[in-house]
Parts: C-alpha cells; structure tokens; sequence
C-alpha cells in the first residue's frame, strides 16, 4: 500500500455502545419517569426522592466510563437526554402538580421557566465541551437545579408543611432555579478532586461524619446544601471578577 493509500484508509466505526455507562444513564432516566408517574399518582415524596436517585446515577455513569474507558459521543448524548427528563422535565412536573397548578396560567409559567432553562443549560453546556473552564460550571448545573426543588418538596412533605400557602414563593424558588441554570454565574465543579490520591486523616473523619450527618436526615441536610450550593454562584462569581481587576490594575 502506498502512503497516500494509508492516509485516507480509515478504520471502521463500531456500531455497537458501550454496556455498563449507558446502564447506568438508563437508570437515572427510568428515576426521572418514575417520579414523574409518583407526581401523577400524588406521591410527591416518592418522586421528590427518586430525583435525587437520579442525581446519584447520573454522576456514577461518567465516573464508570472514564474509569473503564468506554466514553463514547453516543453515551454523552444519551446522558443529556436522560438529565433534560430526569433534571428538566420531572422537576417542573412534580412542582406543578404540587404547588404550583392552584395558580393557575402562573404556575404552568413558571413550571415552564424550569424546563426551559434546564433545556437551554444542557445545550449550552454540550456546546461548550473541550473549551469552558473545567474548574468552574457556567451556570447552576441541571442536577443541582432539580435537587433544589425535589428537596423542597421532600422536607414539605416530610414534615408536613404543606403547599398551599406558599404557592408563590414555591412559583420564585421554581423561576429562579430556571433562571440560574443559563445565568453566567460560575459553580464549583468539584471536577479537580481526586478520587484515586490520598488524603489527610482527619479530612476522612470529615468526610465520614459528613456522611453520618446526612443519612441521620437525609431530606433537610440535601435541601440545606444544594441551596448553600446555588448561593455560592453569585458568590464565587464576584470573588473572581475582583481578583480579575486586582490582576489587570496591578498590569
């Protein structure tokens, strides 16, 4: 064969994917139908718990593929598919149904804002891979967004708030998670923690307390945080432009 011969010979692409990441990505979109049929059934902490079930699902399946090697462009389509119901969709449902239909064409929108913003968080993120700033997400992540309400809705109905006479706040908490999902505030990704390192013993007592902690109370410790977790966007964000101008005034 000669050499022009072998530049333009190319390998056969394979049709099958790849079993165990694509496994798990299923999983975490059959959460995301499921609570969505729990929300229809009126079974709102079952489908506030199954969001998080999702969530933990959705961020093993590329954990798994970069583990073992088998990340492929069909695994990250099919993850932002399954995160647009698991994280877009079954989010807005669930707070419809449970808060936000008394108010009638104001819930159905704000609902809505929800969806779309996770829709256009997702599509802004696949354009942005290879390019953006791993340390940093633009905009509130669609897992942490979904987390947010499901744990609104799991503490409500844990202890028996009720829904009723906070429609309103319910409708801003569900816009505004919408909003920060395509805002340019930035988010810690945790991307640079390293799983495979070591690691100070006392860190591990931390880790293992933080643990102890949120099973103690799962529902209040997970709301608690993913609030904390999209307050710090703006946060960080102003933190950064200061450090940014220190930098260019000292140029």
């Amino acid at each position: 064969m000669t050499e022009p011969e072998k530049q333009h010979t190319t390998k056969p692409r394979s049709r099958g994917i790849y079993l165990l990441p694509n496994l798990f990505t299923t999983a975490a979109l059959f959460s995301g139908f499921y609570a969505i049929t729990s929300a229809i059934d009126g079974r709102f902490e079952t489908a506030a718990m199954l969001i998080f079930v999702s969530l933990v699902l959705d961020g093993l399946d590329g954990r798994v593929a970069r583990l073992t090697n088998t990340q492929s462009d069909f695994g990250a389509e099919y993850d932002s598919m399954a995160d647009m119901i698991s994280f877009g969709a079954a989010p807005a449902t669930i707070m419809y149904l449970w808060s936000l239909e008394s108010l009638g064409q104001a819930g159905l929108v704000g609902a809505f804002v929800h969806l779309a913003g996770g829709a256009l968080r997702l599509a802004r993120f696949n354009t942005q891979i290879g390019i953006e700033d791993k340390r940093y997400f633009q905009g509130l992540p669609s897992p942490a967004a979904a987390a947010i309400l499901a744990g609104l809705v799991w503490v409500s109905e844990k202890y028996g708030y009720g829904a009723e006479g906070f429609a309103w706040v319910i409708l801003t908490v569900t816009s505004l998670t919408g909003l920060l999902m395509v805002s340019n505030f930035r988010y810690y990704s945790f991307k640079e923690i390293n799983l495979r390192g070591k690691v100070p013993f006392v860190m591990m007592i931390g880790i293992m307390l933080a643990i102890a902690v949120t099973l103690s109370n799962p529902a209040t410790v997970l709301c608690l945080f993913f609030f904390g977790y999209a307050l710090s966007g703006p946060i960080v964000t102003i933190v950064l432009l200061r450090r940014k101008r220190r930098r260019s005034r000292t140029n």
